[in-house]
């Protein structure tokens, strides 16, 4: 299997909006459409251009990628049939050893993303509220 994490290019946003809402329709399945229509708007025109992006080629194929901000992750999503195969771990092992430190804010709901954290290492933090949808957030922290 040829895996490799590469910084994302403008070609590859079509594969990164499938990974995104793919997984987020999996683990997020209390997201209403219209806010998913606003984060699939969103994600080139305002995430994008402000995060440093990676992605994960399988067989020259984008699965999966990780957004960060300083030392948040932003994001990071691995298209669902890839889940537990490494490719989310190969992403997170890339922003750790661009940043060391990381946080990361996961929703309380979404079991996936947080056992994913717990694995790698993220202890909980803080908790608050996502506002535009009411849903309680937790912050995580990885310490390198």
């Amino acid at each position: 299997m040829n895996r490799i994490v590469r910084e994302y290019r403008a070609e590859d946003l079509d594969a990164v909006l499938a990974a995104w809402e793919n997984a987020t329709r999996l683990a997020h399945p209390f997201m209403t459409e219209e806010f998913l229509d606003q984060e699939r708007d969103n994600i080139p025109n305002l995430y994008l251009p402000n995060a440093e992006t990676w992605v994960i080629e399988q067989e020259g194929q984008v699965i999966g990628f990780i957004a960060l901000l300083g030392n948040e992750v932003g994001a990071i999503f691995v298209e669902p049939e890839f889940h537990d195969t490494g490719a989310g771990k190969a992403l997170m092992d890339k922003a750790q050893e661009l940043r060391g430190d990381l946080e990361v804010e996961v929703f309380e709901a979404n079991s996936i993303g947080r056992n994913f954290y717990q694995r790698y290492g993220f202890t909980p933090l803080s908790e608050s509220i996502h506002e535009p949808t009411g849903n309680p957030l937790i912050r995580m922290q990885f310490t390198a």
